[in-house]
């Protein structure tokens, strides 16, 4: 048999999200980090046009997908296929790679959880508003998230075992033995497919749902209440910022639930008919849990995109980050 077509999909995909990532497309290596690093530089600057709180937030989330890149996309899976005899893959570096892996990946689905909450109490409870969306809240939650993610994933660091010892050196990192057949793994396993990201999925969308409702009845009272005070079509302030609020919730957490939608489903399937094992590399069931690792991965590399495409203010600093190397260069010929 020869090379399986997911296997060759997978050899371009992931290298090429590594290397260009979203939303700039370059020839240049890894350049998905310097996007990354470039969202996390311009939010920590604060000059981006939004609130202190929702700052922090994105900084969060920005911060905790570069994780992601770096451990579960560059350094697990490109370099699986293009380095698979490196250090990389010693039993030692591995492991706690993999670990890095999974806590990044919890900690960004519930950070998107908690912006999603934090809008959601910021248009729908007036009354907890200005106690709970602030900037120090905001980074309660995140350190708060940052470290029951840590903890929840540390089992996922005892799971895996060498697979060849070579020279007295582990080599690559693979389930134990016992970890399809232990009732206690088994137990962990659902555990962790519940809270990341089945939990998650569904309160992103309840909340965006009553978000919604608010919004809708909110905007019918305001245009009622505003035609009748003067008769006349001005411009509400209030409402196009809240728009642009509410453009920047809705294109997150809807990035969110499309990328992750695939992986809960098979998520979900796979419970209920305990698959555990393939048939072949055409089989499916096995395509489509490949397929929802990679949009998986993709959500880690949208929310630079989403920045750019929604908030002028973010454009504006991106292009004068980009442009402040060649500015230097010729002011440094011109002297």
């Amino acid at each position: 048999m020869g090379y399986p077509v997911m296997f060759q999909i997978e050899d371009i995909y992931y290298p090429a999200l590594s290397a260009v990532g979203v939303p700039v497309i370059s020839l240049l290596p890894f350049l998905s980090l310097t996007v990354n690093l470039l969202a996390i530089v311009i939010l920590s600057r604060g000059n981006c046009g939004l609130s202190k709180c929702i700052s922090r937030y994105l900084l969060g989330m920005a911060a905790a997908d570069l994780l992601v890149v770096i451990t579960d996309l560059i350094l697990t899976r490109v370099g699986g296929i293009y380095f698979p005899d490196s250090f990389l893959f010693i039993t030692p570096v591995c492991r706690p790679i993999k670990y890095l892996g999974y806590a990044a990946t919890v900690v960004s689905v519930w950070l998107t959880v908690a912006f999603t909450f934090d809008r959601f109490v910021a248009i729908c409870c007036e009354n907890l508003k200005t106690k709970y969306c602030t900037e120090k809240m905001a980074a309660a939650v995140i350190g708060t998230v940052s470290v029951l993610g840590c903890l929840e994933s540390v089992p996922w660091y005892f799971i895996y075992q060498p697979y060849l010892i070579i020279d007295n050196v582990p080599r690559y990192c693979v389930f134990k033995l016992n970890f399809r057949t232990s009732p206690v793994w088994a137990a962990f396993e659902l555990f962790h497919l519940i809270l990341t990201p089945c939990v998650p999925f569904f309160l992103i969308l309840l909340l965006n749902f009553v978000t919604v409702r608010r919004i809708l009845a909110a905007s019918r009272v305001r245009r009622g209440l505003r035609g009748r005070s003067n008769g006349e079509n001005h411009k509400d302030s209030e409402m196009e910022n809240r728009k642009k609020s509410i453009i920047l919730l809705f294109s997150i957490s809807g990035s969110f639930i499309l990328l992750w939608v695939t992986q809960v489903v098979n998520n979900i399937y796979r419970r209920m008919t305990d698959t555990r094992y393939y048939n072949s590399y055409t089989d499916p069931r096995y395509i489509t849990e490949s397929t929802s690792v990679m949009l998986q991965l993709l959500s880690s590399c949208t929310n630079t995109c989403i920045y750019v495409l929604t908030q002028a203010k973010f454009r504006e600093e991106l292009k004068n980050a980009v442009k402040y190397p060649f500015n230097l260069i010729v002011k440094l010929v011109k002297s």
